[in-house]
């Protein structure tokens, strides 16, 4: 009998850690849209979030987490995919790119080993699956853990819009005087501003309840200790030169985890209750992560680091950032940042950051600031945003939370500007970054197959090479005949970036914003035509396109006849990528055609519906309003 019961012992010893090691954590996610670090619980002295507060105090907050993107689509597709957009030809807002059949949306996985997932409500990926493959249980605004099978697990958002751009302009009481709202040192301190600031806050303060809301939700249902709490936003926040800018004001959010004392054991080593982490996070380690914390080990094909659960990695050294085309205006950034200093790479220093987008431009600051610049009246940190960005850009945090001292071209900086300099190149290479290809010629390569596969295959995309063509062609050190190597290349993307060297060295002498020709800016044109004269007639068009717009901004009329009818041709293609890069080009020079407003007035954006039909929309709009 006593060896019967010394065998019924081990056997419970054997089995029962197993069978508590099988028993997974719900995982609750808590988002929203458009907010920075501006929680009580980040110190930040206008803010009025209790249950977020009490939620940090009750978990951990993370002092450092980054959005890859500063606007919605890119950053969401970053979250669900664990890869960066710029690898899956995806950054682009708004685009949609399929994915190639070894890489899913994280949910995929989960749903498969036994979890129950909903999203209420927000998708806005800039990917779709490949044969129809189902992410969700239920992807709705009736979407809810509550409706699952009994004894199983959840994982379950709840993206909360009230703080969203929109909702900084609508109509609200506010709850707090503007008067007493901090205006960041990049924005003009007025009434207007001020305004718009202290609506952005009182939104904050009603997304803080709703949280608070689900989080009673979760206590009466009795689930408290059996969930994992996630808080975040998607981006910086909704205002100018937060949104849309890859610097910490763009990219940096609020970031709150809490891990019921059952799951502890799952939780980041520095875990501690009521403290602040100093681990850098970044949006692409949350796929792995979600996988890791459910005990799945995560595919090598996410590119993102996990930072809790089974599979928990060494902390992150750097994370990183991108900018690409807003809507109806294309642009290509980069940054990354250790946590103290923020490097920034302009590879269009000809685009300003202020660029029109139409979507930017119905908040009321915007309004205001551009009104502001205009009249002159805005010191040099005020008036950077609507001027031509500089090639490199170099930030403290611990000095300078505003990013607004540019220290990239200080001596006693250039240690730390090589070093995140290097560390940026490393990671662009190795995550083969697609969107140095125009869109036109991306979308066409990638035919047939999908962005991610073509960027890594080195023969469709020499990428190092393309690489090492952007780099010389945007860094306005570079002379005219290193420029002149780049157009006899056989790689049209290298040409591509020729002609834009060209451009950007054009508009330097063409006024702060790059957009007032004058007879310094023709006599460079000019003397620069041999060098470029040939591209007029490439075998790309979108090298074409580019040479036609340094022709129709800066060039005589004889030159914008010449642009106007190659920018013509492009926008009657049945590409609606060059049908795109066409109209921006011709909008920068719009004031010029009117020998052609008759037939420029007869583009439509009707073939194209959806969302890029209405990018093309805003384009034709501002191109028709420009027209003599």
């Amino acid at each position: 009998m006593k060896t019967i019961y010394l065998t019924l012992i081990f056997l419970v010893c054997l089995f029962v850690p197993s069978i508590f090691a099988e028993e997974r954590p719900n995982i609750l996610w808590l988002t929203c849209e458009d907010i920075g670090r501006h929680l009580g619980c980040y110190e930040f002295p206008a803010a009025v979030t209790p249950v977020l507060d009490i939620l940090a105090e009750r978990g951990m907050l993370y002092r450092f987490a980054w959005s890859n993107y500063p606007v919605c689509a890119p950053a969401r597709t970053t979250i669900i995919t664990g890869c960066y957009p710029a690898s899956l030809g995806a950054e682009q807002m708004r685009s949609n790119v399929p994915l190639p059949e070894q890489i899913k949306m994280f949910p995929y996985y989960l749903r498969q080993n036994g979890y129950y997932c909903t999203n209420n409500a927000k998708e806005d990926y800039n990917v779709f699956a490949q044969n129809g493959e189902k992410y969700w249980d239920v992807s709705s605004n009736k979407a809810h853990w509550k409706n699952r099978p009994a004894n199983t697990p959840f994982f379950a958002v709840f993206n909360f819009g009230v703080t969203h751009e929109s909702q900084i302009r609508n109509k609200h009481e506010l709850k707090r005087d503007p008067e007493k709202v901090p205006v960041p040192k990049y924005h003009p301190n007025v009434s207007e501003i001020r305004r718009d600031w202290a609506q952005y806050h009182d939104r904050i303060t009603e997304m803080d309840a709703l949280c608070g809301a689900k989080l009673d939700e979760l206590e009466k249902a009795g689930l408290t200790e059996n969930t994992i709490v996630f808080f975040f936003g998607d981006h910086g926040s909704g205002m100018p030169r937060n949104k849309r800018t890859p610097l910490d004001c763009g990219l940096g959010v609020p970031f709150i985890v809490y891990f019921p004392t059952k799951f502890k054991h799952l939780a980041p080593p520095d875990y501690q209750n009521g403290t602040k982490s100093e681990r850098l996070i970044s949006f692409v380690d949350l796929a792995p992560t979600m996988l890791s914390l459910a005990g799945i080990e995560p595919p090598k094909t996410m590119q993102g680091i996990v930072f809790a659960g089974k599979f928990i990695d060494n902390p992150r050294e750097f994370v990183f950032g991108f900018r690409g085309r807003m809507d109806e205006r294309g642009d290509l950034v980069r940054s990354v940042s250790d946590g103290q200093y923020v490097y920034v790479r302009n590879y269009h220093p000809e685009i300003i950051y202020g660029a029109r987008n139409n979507y930017m431009f119905q908040t009321r600051t915007t309004q205001v600031w551009r009104e502001l610049y205009d009249q002159g009246d805005l010191p040099p940190e005020q008036a950077f945003f609507w001027k031509l960005k500089p090639t490199e850009e170099l930030y403290d945090l611990k000095t300078d939370h505003d990013e607004i001292i540019n220290l990239a071209d200080l001596p006693e900086y250039r240690s730390i500007k090589t070093k995140l300099k290097s560390v940026l190149r490393k990671n662009l290479l190795t995550i083969r970054d697609v969107h140095f290809l125009p869109e036109a010629i991306l979308h066409t390569r990638f035919a047939g197959s999908t962005p991610y596969e073509m960027g890594h295959d080195t023969e469709q995309y020499p990428f190092e090479k393309i690489l090492n063509a952007a780099d010389p062609a945007t860094d306005r050190s570079v002379t005219a005949d290193e420029l002149r190597k780049l157009f006899l290349d056989t790689e049209s993307a290298v040409r591509y970036w020729g002609a834009i060297g060209i451009l950007i060295r054009l508009a330097d002498t063409a006024g702060v914003d790059g957009t007032q020709p004058n007879e310094t800016t023709t006599a460079l044109l000019d003397s620069w035509k041999p060098i470029f004269q040939d591209r007029i007639n490439d075998d790309d068009i979108s090298v074409r396109i580019v040479v036609a717009e340094l022709l129709g901004r800066y060039g005589k009329d004889d030159d914008v006849n010449i642009a106007v009818q190659i920018l013509l041709e492009a926008a009657r293609s049945d590409s609606p990528y060059l049908i795109w890069q066409s109209l921006e080009a011709l909008d920068t020079f719009a004031p010029r055609c009117g020998k052609f407003a008759e037939e420029i007035r007869t583009l439509t954006s009707e073939p194209f519906k959806g969302r890029i039909g209405a990018v093309f929309e805003k384009i034709i709009q501002s191109i028709q309003k420009r027209l003599p």
